[in-house]
């Protein structure tokens, strides 16, 4: 006999094992794209680590989500449902995978989804670097209040900031479109960028330790070749970076 369907279209008898299943693929979703995590997440307290990997995810879903093109129609349906489940973490009631990890700390969950709307107004072209920043200045403030709950940490006034530039480097990779106006090509924003990113950013260590990777390939771009570290660079800056 069938099992009662869940709101994950689970059964009750074969939820576990599924859901398990449903995390792992999120969590490999994004170690696959940040294979070097393994070698510096040694400088993350254990007991952070599997936090930080489903936190980490789950912006990279909000990424996604900001970057696509096109019909943004399923994307932007997406976002609306991500804005009830993050409501529903406040309540301690999570349906997506990623809650198992995340749902239990106490953490603003309200304040990140009133914020993720804007992640659609974020994804027309910029006039200058100012209106790039202010686009996610909401959405940045908000995640950068829960990531320091996440991490049990204190909120640096400088946190918002340090996420919002990390954004904006990555994106570019993502959507030529996203460079400012005022800037004439990628090459000109990324290095705007850099230079208004730190090599140590505010926020908790995984924050720190995460922003050395996403620091490293857009040197990497700005020098014009292939990102590849070598894991013994990597460590030192990792070490250094989770310092504080």
């Amino acid at each position: 006999m069938a099992g009662r369907k869940t709101g994950f279209g689970l059964t009750q008898r074969n939820r576990g094992n599924d859901v398990s299943s449903a995390l792992d693929s999120f969590l490999d979703k994004w170690r696959d794209r940040w294979p070097e995590w393994t070698f510096v997440e040694r400088f993350v307290a254990e007991g952070d680590r599997a936090r930080a990997v489903a936190w980490f995810a789950l912006l990279q879903e909000f990424d996604d989500i900001l970057n696509a093109t096109g019909d943004t129609t399923p994307q932007d349906a997406k976002l609306a449902w991500w804005g009830e489940e993050l409501r529903s973490w406040a309540a301690q009631r999570s349906r997506h995978p990623l809650g198992r990890v995340l749902e239990p700390v106490r953490a603003p969950w309200d304040q990140l989804a009133d914020a993720l709307p804007s992640l659609m107004d974020a994804r027309e072209p910029p006039t200058d670097a100012a209106q790039a920043r202010k686009v996610l200045a909401q959405y940045a403030a908000a995640a950068a209040a829960v990531e320091a709950a996440v991490f049990n940490s204190k909120l640096s006034p400088a946190a918002a900031e340090a996420l919002t530039t990390q954004m904006l480097a990555l994106r570019v990779q993502e959507n030529a479109a996203s460079v400012p106006q005022t800037f004439s090509n990628e090459m000109e924003w990324d290095k705007a960028l850099q230079a208004a990113w730190p090599s140590r950013v505010a926020g908790p260590r995984p924050r720190r330790v995460y922003a050395v990777l996403a620091r490293g390939r857009q040197q990497a771009r700005i020098r014009g070749g292939e990102y590849q570290p070598s894991p013994a660079g990597l460590l030192w800056r990792s070490w250094w970076a989770a310092r504080g």
